[in-house]
């Protein structure tokens, strides 16, 4: 059904309340790759018992987290096969520590739908608040829809910034395993694009692909890791653009670039002649 632009753009969906508990951010964290190193005192924080401290990715995922089905693109003026459908891209900011337990309700509304001409990107923003009304966090998110072009709506921006034109301030290695989007799917996104090789083949691709979301939460850690010495409370925002895909056991490399602010980054995967995975990733300290 063709992107109906005066139904979709400002949509508003039904507020969802949610919840979650300290075990929900304990397995979100192994599907990261969490606990690596079992003695390492860092790597046990995002993995104790009843307090771990939350990545602030996990405001990505929380709300569809308890889901076992795969996901719909079903809203106002937007019907999508789910085959069609890629994300490109997700950021969140925090105004402080997600707690480790809570429940928070979500409300997301549409805010721009870029016609591509063979496909089309859709733009969405969600809030999350707590009981009391305070706000959590905020999660942007865009998907890519392949074949959804072509509905006479505006091109959007044709070009995005790269990296820096020099070389980069540091490079961290992460490698993610054979099993990762296996693990990671427990976390709600039960995309067969995942998981199934026969959905992968007919969609185009050689094997199940790696999460985009789990790519992205895997370079948050590692930059969470390295720059803030694993204390997540020194994130204020982070955000990417999915730019490529991912194979579980690949092994990944983060290019990481200082600025006025905070830091960029791009992800590559250099078995695959360095192959960008994430660009425009933006990581900024609080």
């Amino acid at each position: 059904m063709p992107i109906n632009l005066d139904e979709a753009i400002g949509a508003e969906l039904p507020a969802v309340e949610f919840s979650w508990t300290s075990n929900d951010v304990q397995l979100y964290h192994l599907g990261l790759g969490a606990g690596g190193d079992p003695m390492d005192k860092r790597e046990l924080r995002y993995l104790v018992d009843d307090t771990p401290q939350v990545l602030p990715t996990f405001g990505n995922v929380a709300q569809s987290f308890h889901l076992t089905e795969p996901p719909a693109v079903k809203f106002p003026g937007i019907d999508i096969e789910l085959s069609k459908v890629l994300h490109a891209s997700e950021a969140v900011a925090v105004p402080g520590a997600i707690p480790a337990t809570g429940s928070g309700t979500a409300v997301t509304r549409f805010t721009e739908i870029w016609d591509k001409g063979k496909a089309a990107v859709i733009w969405s923003e969600t809030t999350v608040t707590d009981p009391r009304g305070a706000l959590l966090w905020t999660q942007k998110r865009s998907i890519f829809a392949r074949g959804e072009g072509g509905f006479g709506g505006d091109r959007g921006p044709s070009t995005s910034a790269g990296a820096p034109d020099r070389a980069p301030d540091l490079e961290l290695s992460v490698p993610t395993s054979p099993a990762q989007a296996l693990l990671y799917r427990m976390c709600g996104d039960r995309n067969p694009l995942h998981s199934d090789p026969d959905f992968a083949a007919a969609a185009g691709f050689p094997r199940p692909i790696l999460h985009g979301l789990c790519t992205y939460g895997m370079t948050c850690k590692a930059l969470v890791d390295k720059l803030l010495d694993g204390d997540v409370t020194g994130l204020k925002s982070f955000g990417a653009r999915m730019a490529g895909v991912v194979f579980p056991g690949e092994t990944l490399r983060v290019s990481v670039w200082k600025g006025d602010e905070g830091f960029s980054a791009v992800v590559t995967a250099p078995e695959r002649d360095n192959a960008v995975a994430l660009s425009g990733v933006e990581f900024v300290p609080a």
